[in-house]
């Protein structure tokens, strides 16, 4: 097929969407489809056959457009939406394949172009923004409709999780549907070797990611904090985070008596993840918002190192007790948790392997592309044509 990708997301860098992105691209590439991808100005050139890379423009103020909604990335949508016209009307393509907010530009060209598109759905829009800020009642109702509207005029749809099915559901019932997860970015045949400067002795609580509020950082602080360090000692170990949060954090730590353990050492390269895993001794996903699934948890799980995580649907749509140490999001239950783990080596072990057996089977790279590849096969293409049979 020739396939127009939306992806409204800095290409390629090293987080969530823009990973899961080009193991999209990578898929359908094997498949044979003939891809264009627009993508916006910032993030490192890859070669992937068959497939196109369109960059929007590098306009002065649109660098560093960071995760999640901000007034950057939506003027930066705005000044993608007439590149994504331009190449539609310059090409004939059989589907347009609209990541996040794409899928309402996808929408409003619908009626003109005829293109059909899938809706891939990484998060929810409204429930992002509803989380972040108090939105005003209209202001709420209004995303949703849209969001609604999106997945009823939409061909197919993609989604990372089980939530952002059920959500996307509610408003398509009769909409096909595939649950695409992330899958492990782990390499076990890399270089495992501390490098230059560990000098870490205690056990290490390891989180790796954004800082941003929604992490959950401050409950692991908290949790971190109330554990008996003479008795079972520890130290926290954070990777990620721009320069402001990292700085914020550190006061925090400072504030709660534990900053002489806590250590944040900024970002570090994914393909650098399994070493650092290596090293912990517990791995955290301390997350409070949301309901998607972060991709570092199937990382997390593949590391051989057991994982603790908040008892929330972000969560438990993946997790269970036999793969994880569930604990409830406040500090009391996340210094049970770590005590418990830090504690028991035969427990870490039981979680870490049970974890590790789960992800050979549901989350590695060959199960992603048997689901993609199973769902363009015996839904998206025989499903587009019967619609250029009804056509002709």
């Amino acid at each position: 097929m020739r396939i127009l990708v939306l992806a409204p997301q800095p290409f390629m860098t090293d987080r969530g969407t823009p990973i899961a992105v080009k193991l999209l691209l990578e898929t359908l590439s094997e498949r044979g489809d003939q891809i264009d991808t627009i993508v916006f100005a910032e993030g490192r050139d890859v070669q992937i056959d068959n497939c196109r890379i369109i960059r929007v423009p590098a306009l002065p103020g649109l660098r560093n457009v960071p995760p999640g909604f901000s007034v950057k990335k939506l003027i930066t949508d705005m000044v993608m939406f007439p590149m994504v016209i331009w190449q539609l009307l310059r090409n004939r393509y059989d589907l347009v394949l609209a990541v996040e907010e794409a899928a309402y530009m996808a929408m409003v060209l619908k009626p003109i172009f005829r293109v059909p598109y899938v809706f891939d759905v990484d998060s929810s829009i409204p429930e992002q923004l509803r989380d972040k800020y108090a939105l005003p009642g209209w202001i709420d109702r209004t995303l949703t409709r849209t969001e609604g509207m999106a997945a009823r005029s939409a061909f197919a749809s993609i989604t990372c999780c089980a939530a952002l099915k059920d959500t996307v559901q509610k408003h398509a019932p009769d909409l096909p549907i595939q649950v695409l997860e992330d899958v492990t970015m782990l390499s076990h045949d890399q270089d495992h070797a501390a490098p230059a400067g560990w000098n870490f002795d205690d056990p290490i609580i390891m989180y790796v990611g954004n800082l941003e509020s929604y992490q959950g950082l401050d409950l692991l602080l908290g949790g971190f904090s109330q554990i008996d360090f003479d008795k079972t000692p520890a130290q926290l170990v954070v990777i990620g985070g721009s320069d402001d949060h990292i700085a914020e954090y550190e006061q925090k730590a400072q504030k709660a008596g534990c900053a002489d353990r806590v250590f944040f050492l900024g970002p570090r390269p994914v393909g650098e993840l399994g070493r650092y895993l290596s090293l912990s001794t517990i791995t955290a996903s301390p997350r409070t918002q949301g309901r998607n699934t972060p991709m570092k948890i199937y990382s997390y799980l593949d590391s051989g190192r057991p994982l603790i995580a908040t008892r929330l649907p972000t969560h438990t749509q993946v997790l269970d007790d036999d793969i994880s140490m569930l604990v409830e999001p406040n500090a009391t239950d996340m210094a049970r948790g770590l005590t418990a783990l830090l504690e028991d080596d035969g427990l870490r072990q039981r979680m870490a392997q049970a974890a590790q057996a789960r992800v050979a089977a549901e989350f590695s790279p060959d199960a992603y592309r048997r689901k993609l590849l199973g769902f363009f096969d015996t839904v998206i293409e025989p499903g587009l044509a019967v619609r250029q049979g009804q056509k002709a």
